[in-house]
């Protein structure tokens, strides 16, 4: 099977677009909440975004127990109902990213994204066969590869891509030259997507990535639609204008070793209405007073929370 085989046109084109990265709900007592989740997944759809993505890293992945997160991915596919295809993120133990490979194809899922092994003894041919195991537990499923370390080498990421149902690559490093060598490594079928969202597209887009990821579109999706629009058309000034817009709100999810980064997102929802609950550590939760006034004050800038206050 090839990659164009096990993935439709209408799947890689909808990759070329943007990953919006779903939250994980908790009510106030730590456990799953996912019906929270409905008026961001219905806002996301009806701004345009093109993919939506249960279990990836804004989803708290490695803070969920293997039944948290199939129970996610189930919850996710219902309430998305077909509007856009859905990605179950993946990964863990093998057994662990097997089970929720099948959970995932069960619950109607569109594609696999397989997390990158966190696993300090990982070694490159390891890693393919890893996805390799996974891919097979998917049954025909597109894999979307989720590589945050390009450390295991080109001749790994090649080999990677080599795997009959790989469709398309999820590039989160900082690399863009390092992109334009896999690219070229690369089937062209496959569709790189730059893993780094909104602040990181402009220069990976212009190696060759045709889609981004994005945690943003849980608060403000429809920015991350006008960026990725402009970055459609190749109008880079428009791109980094309104992605400089945003330079607070994502600086604020960098701090503290980048534990902030799912807790500026929750703290932003509930500040709109949209209460998502906490995060689990060992992130960073809650805000401190300084993070939340600065929070505060870019929703405000943005014209967010007066639109939620009607």
């Amino acid at each position: 099977m090839s990659a164009s085989v096990s993935a439709s046109p209408a799947f890689q084109a909808a990759l070329t677009g943007i990953s919006g990265i779903l939250v994980t709900p908790f009510d106030t007592d730590d456990r799953l909440a996912p019906k929270r989740l409905k008026p961001v997944i219905d806002r996301a759809v009806g701004a345009g975004v093109h993919i939506l993505v249960a279990n990836g890293n804004t989803g708290e992945f490695y803070g969920l127990t293997t039944a948290e997160a199939e129970a996610m991915v189930h919850s996710v596919a219902e309430q998305v109902g077909g509007r856009v295809p859905v990605l179950g993120g993946v990964g863990r133990s093998l057994h662990d990213a097997i089970a929720l490979a099948k959970a995932s194809r069960a619950a109607g899922a569109t594609a696999l994204m397989v997390h990158q092994p966190p696993d300090p003894f990982v070694s490159p041919r390891g890693v393919v066969a890893y996805v390799q195991r996974v891919a097979e537990a998917g049954q025909g499923l597109p894999v979307i590869l989720y590589l945050r370390n390009d450390g295991i080498g080109l001749d790994a990421i090649e080999a990677l891509c080599a795997i009959p149902e790989v469709a398309g690559v999820k590039w989160a490093a900082p690399t863009p030259l390092r992109l334009a060598e896999a690219i070229r490594r690369a089937d062209p079928r496959i569709v790189w997507v730059g893993g780094l969202a909104e602040t990181w597209a402009p220069p990976l887009c212009a190696v060759g990535a045709r889609g981004f990821t994005s945690g943003l579109i849980n608060v403000w999706p429809e920015r991350s639609v006008a960026i990725h629009a402009a970055l459609d058309k190749g109008d880079y000034p428009t791109a980094m204008a309104l992605i400089s817009d945003m330079r607070v709100f994502e600086e604020l999810r960098a701090e503290e070793g980048n534990g902030t980064n799912v807790s500026v997102v929750k703290a932003a929802l509930a500040a709109l209405g949209q209460d998502c609950g906490h995060v689990r550590p060992p992130g960073a939760w809650p805000l401190t007073d300084r993070q939340s006034k600065g929070l505060h004050a870019a929703l405000s800038g943005w014209g967010l929370l007066q639109a939620a206050n009607g």
